[in-house]
């Protein structure tokens, strides 16, 4: 998928990621953090997301989306491998995609990380 321009909110999917390393960082349950890929994942998305204090031009931010994005999927991935699952987890998974410009992509992967489907934050 390819993000829409329109929807690219760089600065504040990093704030995104703040909310998911405060989120994550403390997990022990069912695997402890530690033996996860989690927290490179956050840090690789924040190091790429840090530089974006102000939204770029749109062709830089649709470049950055796009990797940020494939980290978000890995960051995903990692989370369900994990067994990590909860209405806020997931509510901060759909809201990062959104700022991706991925709203719809967010919305499918956040029900994946444990976000209720009736959730009245839910689109």
């Amino acid at each position: 998928m390819h993000p829409q321009a329109n929807l690219v909110n760089l600065p504040h999917a990093l704030t995104i990621v703040g909310r998911l390393v405060y989120y994550l960082d403390s997990r022990s349950q069912p695997i402890p953090v530690e033996q996860t890929e989690v927290r490179e994942r956050l840090a690789a998305l924040d190091q790429l997301l840090r530089p974006y204090h102000t939204e770029p031009p749109s062709p830089i931010a649709i470049r950055v989306a796009n990797s940020a994005a494939e980290q978000a999927r890995a960051l995903v991935g990692e989370c369900v491998r994990a067994g990590y699952r909860g209405d806020r987890l997931g509510q901060c998974i759909r809201n990062l995609f959104a700022c991706l410009g991925l709203p719809e992509e967010g919305a499918a992967l956040s029900l994946e990380c444990g976000e209720r489907p009736d959730s009245p934050l839910r689109p």
